[in-house]
């Protein structure tokens, strides 16, 4: 048999010539922004900066594959990843409109009506707006059933009552998409709403907490008879259920769970000997997960993945970066006891497997939904303990 292995170019995973341009000029954009904060890792999260949104907007890098009728920019999704992949990985701070570009926009194109996409949409392109999604809570984390945030019809408006908690950049933003009870009679599932807040609006208080690594991004927020205008529903009334699951799915299978703090782990390979078989192998792994993390992400970016696959994505890469603070600790050594990026690294990892649902409950859903096993039954004699 002749041997073709040579014949063989195999798969290419590379981008286009026109996607390579457009990634390097993002890189060489995110860079440059990045040289003026302290710590450039999980810039998506903790990079605020109102400047950047509006010279994102400027590069028409905000709704990049919204349809040009609501303001977008008509772009495919593998543009859009060329371009967040560049600046979440050089640490650029684009916060202040990631939420609303990752997932507001794409909620209200879906289940918004034509008056909310004119209203809001602009804005978000135009980088001149600041979003946080209302939704965990006190008692409710990652079971968004458990929500008991209200909102009551009364006399042309919406009174909401409760509190939110791990609202990321409330502080900051301009608006909240928040996700309350409407219905005290129906299933936990089946009584949820959406609506968009003013958090100008009178009755709300927020408060930054600060974590371990000393930022507030984190807040919660306490709703005290604050009005909404009728119209601020989005979608169905007691419908949010199913809408907000298509929101995850915006949230949780995006590379920003992949990138985080891969600038870290960069920097702590120019510490390590890689000589060492034991480093070779850690090495090995990093490497390893994140390419198999970033084609999962593509995978779902091209339309190619099954229902319940950002799960799984979300679970694999976020795993992955709590790993990759680990070695890079061990890279620092003793220099990791100071107050540095690395130590700073190590105090922020636990919070990648929580945010955006605990890998726990993530494992439970792709048991559940994903693989079809059965949920675990205990003996009667246990049950009543």
């Amino acid at each position: 048999m002749a041997n073709t292995e040579s014949h063989n170019p195999g798969l290419d995973f590379g981008f286009p010539a026109e996607l390579e341009e457009l990634s390097t000029k993002a890189m060489e954009v995110g860079t440059a922004a990045a040289a003026a904060t302290e710590f450039p890792d999980d810039s998506w999260l903790i990079g605020n900066s109102r400047e950047f949104s509006r010279t994102m907007a400027d590069l028409g890098w905000l709704g990049m594959t919204w349809p040009t009728e609501w303001g977008g920019h008509g772009r495919s999704a593998l543009e859009r990843f060329a371009v967040v992949e560049a600046l979440i990985a050089s640490g650029a701070p684009i916060a202040t409109s990631w939420f609303a570009d990752r997932q507001i926009g794409p909620t209200l194109l879906q289940f918004g009506t034509d008056e909310q996409r004119h209203r809001w949409l602009p804005e978000i392109v135009g980088g001149v707006s600041a979003w946080c999604v209302g939704m965990s809570e006190p008692d409710a984390g990652s079971d968004v059933s458990s929500i008991r945030t209200t909102a009551v019809a009364e006399g042309g408006y919406w009174l909401v009552n409760g509190s939110k908690l791990w609202t990321s950049g409330a502080m900051e933003a301009d608006w909240c998409y928040l996700i309350a009870r409407t219905d005290f009679t129906a299933a936990p599932h089946r009584s949820l709403s959406e609506f968009v807040l003013d958090m100008k609006s009178p009755g709300i208080d927020v408060r930054p907490i600060r974590d371990a690594t000393g930022n507030e991004h984190f807040c919660e927020i306490t709703f005290t008879d604050v009005r909404m205008p009728e119209d601020a529903l989005v979608g169905e009334l007691n419908g949010s259920f199913g809408q907000v699951m298509r929101q995850m799915e915006h949230e949780r299978g995006g590379i920003d769970r992949l990138l985080s703090n891969r600038g870290l782990y960069l920097d702590a390979l120019n510490r390590v000997d890689r000589t060492d078989p034991i480093l070779r192998q850690q090495i090995a792994i990093i490497e390893s997960g994140y390419r198999l993390g970033r084609n999962m992400v593509l995978r779902e970016i091209v339309g190619q993945a099954p229902k319940g696959w950002s799960a799984i994505t979300k679970t694999i890469c976020t795993e992955l970066e709590v790993r990759i603070a680990n070695f890079a600790v061990s890279a620092a050594g003793p220099e990791a006891l100071l107050w540095n990026r690395f130590s700073r690294g190590a105090c922020y990892a636990p919070a990648y497997t929580l945010m955006g649902g605990t890998t726990q409950i993530l494992r439970n859903i792709i048991a559940e939904r994903t693989l079809g096993l059965p949920r675990e039954s205990r003996p009667q004699n246990e049950q009543n303990r």
